[in-house]
């Protein structure tokens, strides 16, 4: 198939963006890589009037930038890009080693970073690392400037907070605390596939090497990224061993409750596979901790 007409709009700035958006509200789609929304077009999933392609558009791309206590990401970065670079790697390493998993190279060197986030599959890693991290997304509009935690970005399949007339400009992603470690676990059919489940997780070690707090959060057992709270609870004040990460990854099949069951994967095989990444997933952040 073929995309339904629509109008083609290439804005040199944000403010361009912003007016575009503002006219032609839910009747607008913004191009970025396109490496979600060509394939909605082609399908007519997607049939918008107006296609805004923000590739032209002035610092929405900027080098990833280190702010002290964050890092900074423009909504235009390319995947690959992040997925390569040194302020990535040292300022949010659960973003760096989630980037891999990201379809394929040829992909990452077109998709970003903003995109994968508004897009909001549920299935995919960036948003599952997002409220794992505690991101922030910056939105702009004619009203000004927003910020929006990532917990709260998701709302459901394909679905976010931002508002038609908004634009993600960037995500600022908080810097770890010392002696914590953190890892990204998935299984999929085949590289490069959306992942079947993926889980993020943290841990921080106290001085006396038990869990002073532990993150969870996965991708692929509901309609928005999920954090299990009950999981990472089992794990505070632990001493971070086996038989302490078995107990949270018990907890955590069964806080998942009732993941869909689809052409990929029934429920119970999506729980198990929460159960054996989530153990995984401690075990190479644990050890990353004890590392920094």
């Amino acid at each position: 198939m073929k995309p339904a007409a629509f109008r083609y709009a290439a804005p040199r700035t944000v403010e361009e963006t912003v007016d575009l958006l503002e006219r032609h509200g839910d009747e607008a789609k913004v191009l970025a890589g396109g490496q979600s929304l060509g394939p909605l077009l082609n399908l007519r999933l997607a049939t918008p009037s107006v296609v805004v392609d923000v590739n032209g558009v002035g610092g929405l791309a900027p080098a990833p930038a280190d702010g002290g206590g964050s890092i900074t990401l423009g909504a235009m970065t390319r995947q690959r890009d992040a997925e390569r670079s040194p302020v990535v790697a040292a300022g949010c390493p659960l973003m760096r080693d989630a980037l891999p998993f990201v379809a394929h190279r040829t992909i990452r060197n077109r998709g970003t970073v903003g995109g994968s986030l508004t897009h909001a599959d549920p299935a995919a890693e960036l948003p599952a690392v997002a409220v794992a991290v505690d991101a922030e997304l910056i939105a702009v509009s004619r009203g000004g400037t927003r910020v929006v935690a990532a917990a709260d970005f998701f709302l459901g399949y394909f679905t976010t907070a931002l508002a038609p007339e908004e634009l993600l400009t960037a995500v600022r992603l908080p810097k770890p605390a010392p002696r914590t470690g953190s890892a990204w676990q998935e299984f999929a059919p085949r590289h490069g596939d959306f992942a079947i489940v993926g889980v993020a997780a943290t841990v921080r070690l106290a001085d006396d090497g038990t869990v002073a707090s532990a993150g969870l959060v996965y991708s692929g057992i509901a309609d928005v990224p999920r954090r299990l709270a009950e999981a990472e609870a089992v794990l505070v004040g632990q001493p971070a061993t086996e038989r302490a990460f078995a107990a949270a990854a018990a907890a955590a099949a069964a806080a998942a409750g009732d993941p869909p069951s689809d052409l990929l994967a029934s429920a119970d095989y999506r729980r198990h596979l929460v159960e054996v990444l989530t153990v995984r997933a401690l075990h190479r952040a644990a050890d990353r901790a004890e590392e920094s």
